[in-house]
């Protein structure tokens, strides 16, 4: 059974300054929601009960949101919003979340590496903070699902466009059964005409503990960081590694365009706001 993940939260956030420049990224609201919140509740929603979140400076929002804030509570208590306060201690109580320092930024590989101690000799999910997911079965349930089948590492996977290949670790495989691939070939950002597929990793990942001793050989790579997809490819050659091509629908929040989509969308479909934010659509449609 897969009970931890481990969530890289360390980056600075570049494509969304100014705003990161003291906000961290995953603190960014979808509505009135941190992206953060949303990862943990789907790692949740999947079985997961450990959380460790791999942050660095200027992080310590990210560290409070999910800690207890006993004034907060006590105000909305004696005000009688209840409503408000079962959120709030919600969000302390979903999961055990520790928290874990990325003193230099040297790439998402070097990021994992730091949830060895904490990680142990068990499996365990990896989420990147800046994509969710909406789908009926969580994607990291999803990838949970094969990964204890096969007993084997396993990524989740989605069809990109071919010009965009060189933005993502691609994924080249054999086609097993319905969504399932068995790797062959894991490449960081190719370039366009040196990519084997159109599979892209998609931010969701369940490991075996053995790829930390791959980690820890793997040198600098694509921008002189450690990435993980190099130690995937190091992994093939000894393990087997499969992808799950995700269903559900993706939200990139990294892109500021998509961000803006995802709010919209998200928007809609809240109860307070939800029906005046469609007719606002509709008058500003018709005035374009």
């Amino acid at each position: 059974m897969i009970r931890k993940a481990v969530i890289p939260a360390a980056g600075f956030g570049t494509r969304f300054l100014p705003i990161t420049k003291a906000q961290p990224k995953e603190m960014i609201p979808i509505v009135d929601t941190p992206v953060i919140q949303y990862v943990v509740e789907e790692a949740v929603a999947s079985g997961i009960t450990d959380i460790l979140m791999i942050i660095g400076r200027g992080k310590r929002a990210v560290e409070e949101h999910f800690d207890r804030s006993f004034e907060l509570e006590h105000l909305l208590e004696q005000k009688k919003k209840f409503k408000e306060l079962d959120a709030i201690r919600r969000i302390t109580d979903m999961a055990n979340i520790h928290f874990v320092w990325q003193k230099e930024m040297n790439g998402l590989g070097d990021a994992i590496l730091h949830a060895r101690d904490h990680v142990g000799n068990e499996p365990f999910a990896v989420l990147l903070g800046d994509t969710i997911f909406r789908s009926k079965i969580p994607v990291t349930r999803q990838l949970v699902e094969v990964a204890e089948k096969y007993n084997s590492s396993v990524v989740g996977l989605e069809e990109v466009e071919r010009n965009l290949v060189s933005r993502y670790g691609i994924f080249d495989g054999t086609h097993l059964q319905n969504n399932i691939w068995q790797a062959k070939q894991l490449i960081e950002k190719p370039a366009v005409q040196e990519a084997p597929s159109n599979l892209a990793i998609a931010s969701r990942y369940i490991f075996m503990p053995e790829i930390f001793s791959y980690l820890e050989k793997t040198p600098p790579g694509k921008n002189n960081e450690i990435q993980i997809t190099d130690a995937m490819q190091a992994l093939l050659q000894n393990e087997k590694i499969f992808g799950v091509k995700l269903q559900g629908e993706l939200f990139d929040i990294g892109d500021k365009l998509e961000f803006i989509k995802t709010n919209v969308l998200f928007g809609m479909e809240q109860e307070d706001i939800g029906e005046n934010l469609k007719i606002w659509i509709k008058e500003l449609a018709r005035k374009l």
